[in-house]
């Protein structure tokens, strides 16, 4: 895909960004999308393609950061909302998600917007070529507790991503594994969380490494 205008199946929405409008191009329909297979054998929906409010929430919180070239991984990028704020606020920044249709379409909206943006199709199950990247100065990920399996995954996961010096932020609704996740973290974060000043319903997380 490239910066192309929206087919016939797709549609644009307009996001409004620390005094920016940024445009992300998205599936009309993500219930179209559903490949059967897939879900038989991973459960694997296409949940990447919908605009969901924890990406507006993250990407307001990191989009007000001056990054100065810091060195940024989002996980599960969807549509790659979070990636672009990043980018356009000074972030070197590469987007990952397990979907190769997600990564296309974030490459796409980064194009779309301006925003230099590397991308890369990463399980977290499999995320040797991220760990070989390691320590990341900032790990992003919108929405991520959305199954309690990623619960573990993630636990393992992000204190092997982060050095003493970097931060994960974690935006989330309120998903019923989010406290869980929290209360696990917080034997190797301190964390701090703070409501969307768009909606108290979502909140950042922000977990720093002790």
């Amino acid at each position: 895909m490239s910066g192309a205008d929206p087919g016939p199946d797709e549609v644009e929405e307009v996001v409004g960004l620390d005094g920016r409008e940024l445009l992300i191009v998205r599936p009309r329909d993500s219930e179209a999308l559903l490949d059967e297979e897939a879900f038989e054998q991973e459960e694997l929906l296409p949940y990447w393609a919908e605009l969901w409010p924890s990406a507006l929430a993250l990407a307001r919180a990191v989009g007000g950061r001056a990054l100065h070239r810091a060195r940024v991984l989002e996980l599960g990028c969807g549509l790659g909302l979070p990636a672009i704020a990043a980018a356009l606020a000074g972030g070197r920044v590469t987007a990952t998600d397990w979907s190769a249709d997600a990564i296309a379409f974030t490459a796409r909206n980064a194009a779309r917007n301006g925003a230099a943006v590397r991308t890369a199709v990463v399980s977290w199950a499999e995320a040797d070529p991220l760990l070989a990247q390691a320590p990341w100065d900032l790990v992003l990920g919108s929405d991520l507790l959305y199954e309690r399996r990623n619960v573990p995954l993630l636990l393992d996961l992000l204190p092997r991503l982060v050095g003493e010096r970097g931060a994960v932020w974690i935006a989330d609704p309120g998903r019923a594994s989010a406290a869980d996740f929290l209360e696990r973290a917080a034997e190797r974060f301190d964390v701090r969380s703070t409501p969307d000043p768009a909606g108290p319903r979502v909140q950042v997380h922000r977990l720093h490494p002790r």
